[in-house]
């Protein structure tokens, strides 16, 4: 008589889709409740297989389509999933965990989150879609904005085309009040030059996050706002870049 095969676990059993189901959301509504750790750890299966799981195969699935159009944003799906741990050291606010999940694919060359990239998040009252750059530090923030005095009809074009504000609004660029230092008032594209972050976003009904059409809506509005990325990048990359020294030196 053959030996029976063992029999699988519930996690083996389940196939990882890469959108979210109900429960995935209730755990999150959970715990904005329960934000707490002994909590989080009793229910981390959860977590893990209705969030973390989902969430991989959701990067993993839109990652093949950037091989076409954002090459330079390809990493390991690990890489581009962000903790739910926040970051608590200078907050009063000491919730161990953040109530959403979310995506950052960066731009390969750039450290961490800096630079202009690809945002996605998932909470129990939205799925956020975005793309750019934001909050920068002062070097890059100083680069892209040099970038604009001599490349703002680009920019325009890029920020004004119709099919991309069709699909996703403008980011709050939290300006400045007045011109930044050594920049002049009268330059065509000083509003632009004001902005302290660029980029496009659009939040919409959780209910997406449930749904098998999900890649396709991320993927469609990354696919629109790559040439906005790619022109934000270009400063950003040519800083990040190491410095060639001169072959003949003088000492």
């Amino acid at each position: 008589m053959s030996k029976k095969a063992p029999a699988k676990s519930a996690a083996e059993k389940k196939t990882v889709v890469p959108y979210f189901s109900r429960e995935a959301l209730d755990f999150l509504r959970k715990l904005k409740r329960n934000n707490r750790r002994e909590w989080f750890e009793a229910r981390r299966d959860v977590y893990e297989n209705e969030l973390k799981q989902p969430m991989l195969a959701l990067i993993t699935r839109v990652l093949r389509g950037m091989e076409e159009y954002a090459p330079a944003h390809l990493r390991a799906p690990q890489k581009c999933l962000l903790r739910i741990y926040r970051d608590i050291r200078f907050s009063s606010d000491k919730s161990p965990y953040k109530t959403h999940v979310s995506a950052w694919w960066l731009r390969d060359g750039l450290p961490k989150t800096s630079g202009a990239g690809y945002y996605f998040q998932v909470s129990p009252t939205e799925v956020l879609i975005a793309a750019g750059v934001y909050m920068p530090p002062k070097d890059q923030l100083l680069a892209v904005r040099r970038h604009l005095l001599e490349h703002h009809e680009e920019f325009r074009r890029l920020i004004e085309n119709r099919k991309l504000r069709a699909k996703l609004d403008l980011h709050d660029p939290a300006p400045l009040s007045r011109p930044p230092k050594g920049f002049p008032a009268e330059h065509p594209a000083i509003e632009w030059i004001k902005w302290r972050q660029w980029g496009v976003t659009v939040s919409l009904p959780a209910e997406e996050a449930l749904k098998p059409s999900l890649p396709k809506l991320v993927e469609e509005r990354f696919r629109l706002a790559q040439p906005l990325v790619d022109y934000l990048n270009e400063p950003l990359v040519a800083l990040a870049s190491p410095k060639k020294k001169p072959l003949f030196a003088l000492y």
